[in-house]
């Protein structure tokens, strides 16, 4: 009988998690280990907002030992200190500038990366996004639902003063493959940092601002599978990302199949039979957010 030769390329993925989404953390690990069938090796960084210990083993527990490494980052150890945290005004938790900061805290030697937000279940392996052929740019995304620059629900409010054409298009952040090394080369952190200090009163949608300034008219478009939005109808989506209102919420009212998906990854873990939060919940933890950005912002001045 032939032996089975194995793959032993590393795959590196990147989540941010605070406390109050570990329930989607354990939903997105659970739908990443099921349907990785080919044998690459997959170290996952999660960087870590005050999750606390009793919820991280219960994400342990609910996962195959050898599927995936689990390398938790502690949120403070993930923004290097020459970096200042922007404080936009926006509802979205501080911890989303973290995955703009990937090259400094996962293995140096990683020629590539792919950061998922944390509210998304993956449908395919992950190894088809890995080995897609980027060609020289230095991020990969999907386009977001405002697919151009100049929309007045999303885009860039201020992209005629920043010298950017209209119909040029704006990515979605919820997912990206990056190259690290050329990040940290060319100062990417750094620059979206500033980008979005000189810009602050323009953000609306935190990090995704920077890198699409950063990266306008210089980034590869994915097919659009790989981010399917819970408010459209893909049919054979590669991955959902649950934008907007998340289905742990009785709020919930996008796809319902894209709902169902997501319960039945989340019954695979320590969360089964979870119940659906109240909504008021939701509008807390954003007014909790957008306070502290604003007590930080006063601390700073």
């Amino acid at each position: 009988m032939k032996e089975e030769i194995k793959n032993e390329e590393t795959i590196t993925l990147v989540t941010v998690c605070n406390n109050n989404f570990v329930v989607l953390l354990a939903a997105l690990l659970k739908s990443l280990e099921e349907n990785h069938i080919s044998t690459e090796r997959i170290d996952l960084y999660i960087v870590d907002d005050n999750i606390t210990e009793k919820n991280k083993q219960k994400i342990i527990a609910s996962l195959h030992p050898n599927k995936l490494t689990l390398i938790w980052i502690a949120l403070a150890d993930a923004i290097p200190k020459h970096l200042q945290l922007p404080l936009d005004s926006t509802t979205f938790p501080a911890n989303t500038y973290a995955r703009i900061c990937i090259p400094y805290f996962i293995n140096p030697t990683a020629e590539k990366a792919i950061y998922l937000d944390v509210d998304m279940i993956v449908l395919k392996d992950i190894a088809k996004l890995w080995y897609t052929d980027i060609a020289d740019f230095n991020i990969a995304a999907v386009a977001d639902r405002s697919e151009v620059v100049s929309s007045p629900w999303g885009g860039i409010k201020n992209y005629a003063a920043l010298g950017l054409k209209a119909e040029s298009r704006y990515l979605n952040s919820g997912i990206f493959v990056l190259r690290p090394k050329e990040w940290k080369r060319l100062k990417i952190p750094e620059q979206a940092f500033e980008c979005a200090h000189e810009n602050i009163s323009f953000i609306s949608f935190a990090d995704q601002y920077s890198l699409n300034v950063i990266f306008n008219e210089r980034w590869f478009e994915l097919d659009k599978r790989w981010n399917s939005y819970a408010q459209l109808e893909e049919k054979q989506p590669y991955i959902i990302h649950f934008t907007g209102m998340k289905p742990i919420f009785k709020g919930y009212e996008a796809n319902l199949a894209y709902k169902n998906l997501f319960f039945h990854y989340l019954n695979k873990t320590e969360w089964k039979g979870f119940k659906q939060k109240s909504n008021i919940l939701r509008f807390l933890q954003k007014l909790y957010n957008k306070a502290l950005k604003r007590i930080n912002s006063s601390l700073r001045k």
